[in-house]
């Protein structure tokens, strides 16, 4: 290939963006970036590459806002320590011990980490924890589980504050009750509590697997569209399940209580938030609410990507391999 042609493609990527960049200016998106999403890679060129992405959205007049989990780290840390990890349902039981390794980690780590990597590009990102402001408020989910918090209110203010003063806000999802006690949170549910509380056009997790699947073992099996509904019965059947089920409840939730659209992705791949929002190549799985499934005309992209595929959600195949 010439250089010009090099050129010419890359200035025809750059006119594709244009009704993306135009549709979603203004547009609040909430990311939720998880430890897994690291899987496969460097951590380095992993987080250059997401704080990329981050920056480029927000200089398109886009208001992203990264909530983060640290789930790896936090066990890599507990193993360090001589702690045992126990999960049930994909949640991590939680003594106070664990709680604490928690916020050193998501607080002291991960969140500072994000930042710092969204910050070589100019002074954009601003940490925050749901603690800070109020911003999440918790309760003790179930005492088996320990310090595992359920959301009981956001505080959006905290966030659209920030917003409205062109920062991107970077949230660690530890909450807390009135009196101060600390929960560690699923950031997958925060994710989706936040992008519900600010109204968001999207809500993207960026994890290590490329979507979901009618048939878990058959790569071919990708499910590119679905309802919250059929993702009811994939979780039924245990097509769907452990760390997984948190996700996709979040995701369900968020569309069926004003999201417009919630996207599974591989964070794997390099300026995947970028390739899904900007291009008419559709990756990963995008869920839309029940009543929603024959309206994806808003986009190109989600009209033309999603359209490959039909099938996955005319004729699901529900049954696990």
């Amino acid at each position: 290939m010439s250089a010009l042609d090099a050129a010419g493609q890359r200035a025809e990527t750059l006119v594709e963006a244009l009704p993306y960049i135009r549709r979603f200016s203004g547009k609040t998106v909430v990311v939720k970036y998880g430890g897994n999403a690291l899987a496969g890679t460097s951590d380095h060129d992993a987080l250059a590459l997401f704080a990329e992405d981050i920056v480029m959205m927000r200089l398109v007049g886009m208001r992203p806002v990264v909530v983060h989990g640290g789930g790896p780290q936090i066990s890599a840390l507990m193993s360090r320590l001589g702690k045992s990890t126990e999960f049930v349902d994909g949640l991590r039981v939680t003594d106070a011990e664990t709680v604490g390794i928690a916020r050193m980690v998501l607080k002291g780590q991960v969140n500072p980490q994000l930042v710092a990597a969204i910050n070589v590009h100019g002074n954009y990102a601003v940490g925050v924890s749901g603690v800070d402001g109020g911003l999440i408020r918790a309760e003790m989910r179930d005492p088996r589980l320990g310090f595992v918090g359920d959301v009981t209110a956001i505080n959006p203010g905290v966030v659209e504050g920030l917003l409205d003063d062109e920062f991107v806000p970077v949230i660690a999802t530890i909450g807390s009750d009135a009196t101060g006690q600390a929960f560690n949170i699923n950031a997958d549910t925060v994710a989706g509590r936040i992008a519900e509380a600010l109204g968001a056009e999207k809500l993207v997790y960026l994890t290590d697997i490329e979507g979901l699947r009618s048939r878990v073992e058959d790569p071919g099996s990708l499910i590119r569209q679905t309802t919250a509904a059929h993702l009811d019965e994939l979780v039924a059947d245990g097509t769907i399940g452990g760390g997984m089920i948190p996700k996709v409840a979040s995701c369900q939730h968020a569309v069926r209580n004003g999201v417009r659209r919630a996207h599974i992705l591989d964070g794997r791949i390099a300026h995947v938030l970028l390739l899904e929002l900007f291009t008419d190549d559709g990756i990963g799985t995008m869920v839309v609410a029940d009543d929603d499934a024959d309206d994806v005309d808003d986009t190109a992209h989600e009209t033309t990507a999603r359209a490959r595929a039909p099938s996955d959600v005319a004729s699901p195949d529900p049954t696990p391999s």
